[in-house]
This record gives structure tokens, sequence and C-alpha cells, in this order.
């Protein structure tokens, strides 16, 4: 709410109805009500998926756009928006910056939970729409014992190791000097590379560790295989240090400069991360006051808005396109490999 009110002061904009959704579906319904009865031309928020999908139905039917909060993109639909940076967003902009190194073979090693699923969705859809090769995707259960069987069988490395070890096995059985040390030169012979070059994976802390540590013990070579994960690893606190090397996609902070310095003026404290969202959702509320049913063309201009983020477009669908950067897990912090795209048609997009 403060970072919507700073987007809109005084008598700079249209007025800034607050309903409170009681962070329930049913809650958000009547909010959703209350704004039709009242009069409100766009609702900003709600703030779960949950709450959208309840406010969905009241506000179309009102013909009332909705900004929703939530990165759930199925959500999504013609004339509600959800704001939230998606793990589809994210793995698209990797699959590009990977192609873009020539590396088109894509595995992933997921959490079984459900934004492992939504990762492994996105994935394969990402992939999909660059013709590539489908996805080799493995859910883990938490525990080492599991991340150690799933590691092992993404890797094929019975496959890869299991024919050196088999000639091995058969040059020692001969026992002769010849073949004992034929036995000693096979053991040496490198193993083929896992049938990938690019990994995802998607857990923090301990698990991102476990999984690190398990990787080279079965032949996944980093030097070889790019390791891309979630925007979550931009902290610290994630554990993404265990991975160093590694890529992430996600908004360019220096885009946000403006906001922190302003907010932090305003109320004394830094924005958390969904005042973003707010900021920019009563932003566009700014500019799209005018005749009724003009609103969305102007939320879908193709030229899209500047954000707190940086770009976004706004897809007639539903869907949000953003422009995201890409970053390199590093010992001294993330290191900027990409820049973020500006627009649809610019490279990375």
């Amino acid at each position: 709410m403060q970072a919507a009110q700073l987007a809109l002061p005084g008598n700079s904009g249209p007025a800034l109805d607050v309903l409170d959704t009681g962070g329930t579906p049913a809650g958000a319904a009547i909010a959703a009500q209350t704004a039709v009865t009242k009069g409100d031309s766009l609702i900003l928020g709600p703030l779960t998926s949950a709450e959208t999908a309840s406010v969905a139905p009241i506000a179309k039917a009102a013909g009332m756009p909705v900004l929703a909060f939530t990165n759930d993109t199925a959500q999504a639909q013609p004339g509600i928006w959800t704001l939230g940076i998606s793990p589809n967003q994210q793995i698209e902009r990797l699959v590009v910056a990977a192609q873009a190194q020539g590396k088109t073979q894509f595995a992933a090693l997921l959490p079984d939970s459900d934004f492992g699923r939504a990762m492994a969705s996105a994935l394969a859809k990402a992939t999909r729409s660059a013709g590539l090769t489908p996805p080799n995707v493995k859910m883990h259960p938490p525990g080492m014992a599991s991340i150690t069987a799933s590691a092992r069988d993404l890797a094929g490395y019975a496959d890869r190791r299991g024919p050196i070890d088999a000639k091995i096995k058969a040059a020692r059985a001969l026992a002769t000097p010849d073949s004992r040390r034929e036995a000693r030169e096979l053991a040496k012979t490198p193993i083929p590379p896992p049938p990938f070059n690019v990994l995802l994976l998607a857990d923090t802390g301990e698990a991102l560790q476990e999984i690190a540590a398990v990787l080279p013990y079965y032949d996944v070579d980093r030097s070889a295989v790019q390791i891309v994960g979630p925007a979550l690893w931009a902290s610290p606190s994630s554990g993404s240090g265990s991975v160093s090397g590694a890529w992430y996609a996600a908004p360019d902070n220096a885009a946000r400069a403006n906001l922190e310095r302003d907010y932090t003026a305003k109320y004394n404290a830094p924005p958390p991360p969904l005042a973003d969202l707010a900021y920019d959702a009563a932003s566009i509320a700014k500019v799209i006051v005018g005749p009724k049913g003009s609103a969305i063309a102007i939320l879908t201009q193709p030229a899209g808005f500047v954000g707190t983020d940086g770009w976004f477009a706004l897809k007639p669908d539903g869907q949000v396109s953003r422009g995201l950067a890409v970053f390199k897990v590093e010992r001294g912090g993330p290191q900027m490999i990409d820049p973020a795209p500006q627009s649809d048609s610019a490279p990375g997009l």
C-alpha cells in the first residue's frame, strides 16, 4: 500500500481506493465486488494466486482490468495480468542465454515440491518453444539418499561408467602382465560426458550443498555442464555459494535505485521486494485514466513499460514479458554477464 501511495502522491493521479482482502479468497472476492460497486476502474493486486482466482470472474464481468501481484501464470487470462516474476520468465531467459553459448541439451534435478514442479514445467515449455530436445527431468524427495540416487540416474552414470568397468574386469580376469597393464590404462580412461550440458537446479540451503557435492562424484564436469537456477540464488543465504559459476535470471537492481531512495526517504525503511509490483502497478494506473474501454489498449501497448525491475510488457492473453538480466554466482557476489533486454525484439527475449 505504501509503495502504491508513493507512486500516486497528492493529486498527481487517480485516487487510490484501499480495500482489505483479509488475505483470503473470500475476502478478495468481497473487496473486488466492493470496487465494482464503487465504480473503481482498475484493480491493483491481490497478492496471492488463490485470491487472484477469486477476483478474476468478478473483475472480468465488470470489464475491470486486474494487475495482480502473484507470479502464478496459471491465473493469467485476458484482462488479468500476473506481475510477479515467474519461473517461466526466469527459465525462458536462461534457455536463450545458454543457447547463445552453444549449449542446447537440458536436464533438471529438482525438489519434489510445488516450486520444483513449476520450474520443471517452465523448462519443458521454454525448450519446446526454442525447438530443442525435451529435457530429462528428475524430481527428488528430501534427503541425501534421494538426492544421490536421482543424481546418479540423471547423469546416466551406470551407462557411462559400465562399459569401461567391464573392460577392466575382463582384463584383470586374464591375469597376465599385459592384461594387468591394460587394466591400469583402462582405469585412466575418461568417462564420457553426461547426456546434457545445461543442468537446472532449484534447491537452496543444505539440499543445494548436497547436490553440489554429489555431482562431481558422478562425473558431471562443471567446466562442461552449465548449472542454472532460480533468482532466489541472488541471496547468499540461499546457499548458492556452493554452486559458484552457476547462472540465474533476475532484474537488474540498478533499475530499482530510485524506488529505494524515495521509499526510504518517505518511510524510513527500505522497500520490500513486493513493493516493486505495487509501485509499478500504481504507476501504470496514472497513464490509463481516460475514456472507458481505452485501458486495455494502453495496458497492452507493444512498447511495454519501464518499471522498477526493468522493462516489461503486458500481453493480450494476460501473460507478462520481462527483460531479465543473467547473473553468475561468484564468491565476491553476483556478477551480471548478460544485461536485461529492453524489448521483446532485443537479444535475450
